[in-house]
């Protein structure tokens, strides 16, 4: 009798523990959801926000950098901050951050005041993401990590999707400073249903006190190991690669198809969509089938989509390109994310996570700077060599990764 009770107060504490950890996972990507929404966001706005501050659009320009290349840099140092002090301390912290900086944002008066506020915002957010990521490492064996991260990928392309479409949609509407401040509400809700929720972050962690020097080490280390430094070379060029092409795509439909802001929003709708409808889908066959042969595909799919927009397309089609891009960011930069938890154990994953994350939003930085650079020469020239580049880093992944899961 007892050995039944036993067993049957087991089965309710697994159940209870599993519950405990879909809950987590849903407020991850929820999360995730509202970085990517407000970062999505302003893409498309760069030419109402060059009308809105009398700005050229060199200085506009620098609204991606000015958030990515922040984000990039101190989620380096998020990553060791979870490892010393715990994941849930570090994660409500910047939920809170990322409410109030956003709120403040819409309230910009100049084109200096909106660059510094999204370097704020990008600093204030840059651990949320690779720190989620590195959770679930902490909950979930390497085997079963895909649909989990899948999930929370699709709560980043889901934010994808609907910042880069109401981002410009909305504009004329309610206004771009409207747009901010509610989505720094919805963060604010967020992080109290997060703090109040007992035992959410229920998750055991070894802590370990790390300095500067270590941070410095174990990223060497991490880098000089010979499959992270694989992994992390096409995370940074792949960011680069998707950063550069999102980026300037309303510009692309303003230039190509003369869009306006509505026109804009609605041409980017399928952006993010395969990834908040597919993520787990596709988590589920890197599980099964293997990253190795999941990764050079997206890669290739993102050359593919990125060819067809340098032909003269009708405007629906230049839509679905746009959604099959995102496809090919769907089916890589999650399965990256997979791979980099592998690499650290239990103490510093966060710190493996946080250079992944690192790297990738440099990319993002460098990828918006290098094709404005390019555009002097014409978009249609900035689009064929950042085509060359996919279609490289497709090869070299082929290679990288033919013994690799």
């Amino acid at each position: 009798m007892n050995i039944i009770l036993n067993k049957q107060k087991a089965g309710e504490t697994i159940a209870l523990v599993k519950d405990k950890n879909i809950m987590l996972v849903r407020v991850l990507g929820a999360a995730a959801f509202l970085v990517m929404f407000q970062a999505y966001l302003v893409a498309p706005l760069i030419p109402a926000l060059m009308r809105s501050f009398h700005a050229n659009q060199g200085l506009m320009g620098m609204a991606i950098p000015a958030f990515t290349i922040p984000y990039g840099l101190s989620s380096l140092f998020y990553g060791p901050l979870s490892d010393r002090f715990g994941r849930k301390a570090i994660i409500l912290n910047l939920l809170g951050f990322l409410a109030i900086s956003t709120i403040l944002l819409g309230f910009s008066n100049t084109a200096i005041e909106f660059l510094g506020l999204r370097a704020l915002i990008g600093i204030a957010t840059g651990g949320i993401v690779p720190i989620s990521v590195a959770l679930m490492g902490d909950i979930y064996p390497y085997e079963k990590r895909g649909k989990p991260i899948g999930l929370l990928f699709a709560g980043m392309a889901g934010g994808m999707t609907f910042g880069s479409t109401l981002g410009a949609y909305l504009n004329p509407l309610i206004g771009w400073q409207m747009e901010f401040i509610i989505t720094g509400i919805l963060s604010g809700a967020l992080f109290l249903f997060a703090f109040f929720r007992h035992g959410l972050f229920a998750v055991q962690q070894k802590k370990i006190a790390i300095g500067l020097k270590a941070i410095i080490k174990n990223s060497g280390s991490l880098l000089s190991d010979k499959k992270g430094k694989k992994v992390y070379s096409l995370i940074f060029l792949n960011g680069l690669f998707h950063s550069g092409i999102f980026a300037w795509l309303g510009y692309y439909f303003t230039v190509k198809y003369h869009l306006d802001d509505q026109g804009i929003g609605l041409a980017l709708l399928g952006y993010g969509l395969p990834g908040m409808l597919m993520g787990v889908s596709i988590g589920k066959a890197a599980d099964r089938f293997g990253r190795n042969k999941i990764i050079p595909i997206g890669l290739i799919v993102g050359a593919i989509t990125v060819l067809i927009l340098v032909f003269k397309i009708p405007l629906l089609v230049a839509g679905i390109a746009v959604a099959l891009l995102s496809l090919g960011y769907d089916m890589t930069q999650p399965l990256f994310a997979g791979m980099i938890s592998q690499l650290g154990n239990n103490a510093t994953r966060g710190q493996a996570m946080g250079l992944g994350s690192c790297l990738l939003f440099l990319g993002y930085g460098a990828g918006s700077l290098v094709f404005q650079l390019l555009l002097k020469f014409g978009i249609n020239y900035a689009l064929v060599i950042f085509v060359l580049l996919e279609a490289a880093l497709a090869l070299i992944a082929l290679k990288f990764f033919k013994h690799q899961s």
